[in-house]
């Protein structure tokens, strides 16, 4: 029987041993997505949460997963949010709209900030084990939509000054879409550790069917062969209540998206870090618009050298398409 338990430092470690004990023991199945190779019930565990980045060059997508968690946070299931990060989505709506959106359930739920409620929930009660979002609802299946939420829960234990974060899923492509998710829970699961003045502990992602889909397996392949990355963490989220500056952050990402320009006097004042998130926001809408001279200029601006591998490869793909 092939290994379902996964514990690793890095998101690169987690995956590359998934996809070999899927490659090496997944069951053929045939859902309606296409033919598939499927392990279930799976658990990764992550001892380091923000080494959420794959290193690999094929599984390296710092800007997407930038984008789609700034679509979450949006509190939006407009299409055309996140098709201008990841277009693929237009295969997934229902019109104009994505009906299983993460963002209007996770924050906006028949009018429940459900982040809010946990974050309060273990500021009052630190042992509590019901700071819980529901993504995944008992009315999704009733009737067909091209998007349902794979994930069902988000789990956050604050334990010892550390909060752990506990994912369940019914279903996860294990190529194209755990590493989005994980980097995006991750990421909320640092916000909600510095909403409670508490570090980052451990991340569990569970998973009923991870899968990889037969047109797939040769990418896998590829990564596989690419070989162990030295992997480099994101560097630590500024201590204090983050939500001013997530608040900056959507507005720039907002403007950049919408207009493709960025008033940069309106983050001059947050922390490095966040700066450097807009940046590379505004890395990749100057790439939209074909524009590598102000990449580089945009590089030389940045404060850590984490993100340089992704900005160089970026910057080389736009001056080639130049």
């Amino acid at each position: 029987m092939a290994e379902r338990y996964f514990s690793a430092e890095t998101l690169d470690d987690a995956m590359r041993l998934a996809y070999e004990a899927i490659l090496e023991g997944g069951e053929d199945i045939r859902p309606s997505k296409g033919g598939a190779k499927e392990l279930r019930g799976v658990l990764l565990r992550i001892k380091n949460p923000r080494s959420r980045l794959s290193r690999t060059e094929s599984r390296g997508k710092p800007f997407s997963c930038l984008g789609e968690l700034c679509w979450y946070l949006g509190r939006k299931n407009r299409l055309d949010h996140i098709a201008y990060y990841l277009p693929h989505y237009e295969d997934y709506a229902d019109g104009e709209t994505i009906y299983g959106a993460y963002g209007p359930r996770m924050l906006d739920w028949d009018g429940l900030d459900q982040f809010s409620n946990v974050i309060e929930l273990l500021k009052r009660k630190n042992d509590s084990r019901q700071a819980v979002i529901q993504l995944f609802d008992r009315t999704d299946i009733l009737e067909p939509h091209k998007d349902i939420p794979c994930t069902c829960t988000l789990q956050f234990l604050l334990r010892r000054g550390r909060v752990d974060m506990f994912t369940q899923m019914r279903s996860n492509d294990a190529y194209l879409g755990m590493p989005h998710d994980i980097f995006a829970f991750t990421m909320l699961q640092e916000v909600v550790a510095r909403s409670v003045a508490a570090e980052v502990g451990v991340y569990m992602h569970a998973v009923g069917s991870l899968h990889i889909y037969d047109e797939n397996l040769d990418d896998v392949q590829q990564f596989l062969d690419e070989g162990f990355q030295a992997t480099t963490q994101m560097p630590q989220m500024p201590a204090g209540d983050p939500w001013a500056s997530i608040g900056l952050v959507m507005k720039a990402e907002a403007s950049l998206r919408k207009t493709g320009t960025l008033d940069a006097s309106s983050v001059s004042e947050l922390d490095p870090y966040w700066q450097d998130l807009v940046r590379l926001l505004e890395i990749f809408c100057m790439y939209k618009k074909g524009k590598p001279e102000a990449i580089a200029e945009l590089t030389s601006q940045m404060h850590t050298q984490v993100y340089m591998p992704f900005i160089e490869q970026i910057a080389d793909k736009s001056r080639r398409r130049k």
